[in-house]
């Protein structure tokens, strides 16, 4: 999970932003309930499949008509940031593949081959032991190329001690791009660091200190990440469809756009492109959304849509020139986003509640 929990915050069905800011007025949403679920922390959907798919942070992958699919609740950690933390289905709709943290805290990308029915033939892809409970990370997603991105935070305490974020020869503090069919998985073609001595082959970008969430555009193919902060900063940061990886996104050098502690700036570190300020208004860790490609809330197409789990807030800003944006609604304890096969977008709360996210 993201870390801090929140004092308060306030589920509205429906709210419309001022339209200050420069930006063209929107319009308003209602945010419609669809099922109630334990700790709910991750969301996908499957080809061929009409159902949605829910992991919930105590160990269970259930369908938001109450079946359970996988069932790790005696194996998980339970943390405050620990546990079943993430899910995604292979392109073909034939493997599942969940992220979770076991008994001594290490992170696991399991595989399970998957009928729409029964979850068997088990395997662990990839394992990572981290030295402090915080900061997993947690978010699978396939991306446009079909290969599997793996969020992992900076390995936790607070500042990085360890250095992971700016360390190539790490997994932490990255994102990771790997085609999980292999032996146990494959490093793809075209890798950025997969030729250079002392770096991790799998590494896609790093300088991340816990990116929580991130999702692709199904349209553009851009990825957007909201990479939580330490004291003073909430980033989301995003990489163009045309990039070929290696990105530094500058944890732990600077948080945000500042500098942090002695790191201060460096070559060739990588602007987030929306910022704001930890503490305000009850602000404490981003969540990343999609790009509305939807067809339901035409006002609403072409813009990013993300919040914050303690202010639980979720607003919305217009992709090809993205900044803080408005307010478009607010869910207690927002936890995750989701996106169905139709670009239509759904809000979790850690409460329970899993939300469509409609016209009002």
């Amino acid at each position: 999970m993201p870390e801090r929990t929140p004092e308060k915050a306030v589920t509205t069905a429906e709210a419309g932003p001022s339209g200050t800011g420069g930006e063209a007025a929107a319009g308003k949403v209602r945010l419609t309930r669809v099922a109630e679920l334990e700790r709910p922390v991750a969301f996908a959907v499957r080809e061929g499949d009409d159902r949605l798919y829910v992991a919930e942070q105590g160990g269970k992958l259930r369908t938001t008509d109450g079946a359970t699919v996988v069932d790790l609740s005696g194996e998980v950690s339970d943390g405050n940031e620990q546990g079943l933390l993430g899910v995604a289905f292979h392109p073909s709709g034939r493997w599942l593949y969940l992220d979770w943290t076991d008994a001594d805290g290490t992170t696991h990308v399991t595989e399970w081959a998957y009928d729409g029915t029964k979850a068997t033939a088990r395997r662990d892809v990839l394992t990572q032991k981290q030295p402090y409970a915080n900061h997993n990370g947690g978010q699978l997603a396939f991306g446009p190329d079909g290969h599997l991105y793996v969020a992992l935070g900076d390995g936790g305490s607070g500042g990085d001690p360890e250095g992971n974020g700016q360390d190539l020869g790490t997994l932490l503090g990255k994102i990771l791009r790997i085609d999980p069919r292999g032996n146990p998985y494959k490093i793809p073609e075209g890798n950025p660091f997969a030729d250079r001595e002392g770096a991790r082959p799998e590494i896609w970008a790093y300088g991340l200190r816990n990116p929580w969430r991130f999702g692709f555009d199904r349209e553009s193919g851009d990825l957007w990440i909201g990479d939580v902060g330490q004291n003073a900063w909430e980033e989301v940061d995003r990489q163009p469809a045309g990039s070929g990886g290696g990105e530094n996104y500058g944890w732990n050098l600077r948080e945000g756009k500042a500098g942090f502690g002695a790191g201060g700036q460096a070559k060739d570190l990588v602007d987030p492109v929306i910022v704001y300020p930890l503490g305000e208004g009850g602000a404490c860790s981003v969540i990343a959304g999609f790009v509305y490609r939807g067809s339901k809330i035409d006002w609403l197409r072409g813009r990013f849509l993300y919040g914050d789990f303690c202010a639980g807030w979720i607003r919305a800003t217009p992709a090809d020139r993205p900044g803080e944006g408005e307010e478009i609604g607010r869910v207690d304890q927002l936890s995750s986003f989701g996106q169905g096969h139709d670009g239509e977008l759904y809000a979790l709360s850690l409460q329970g509640p899993v939300y469509r996210i409609d016209p009002a």
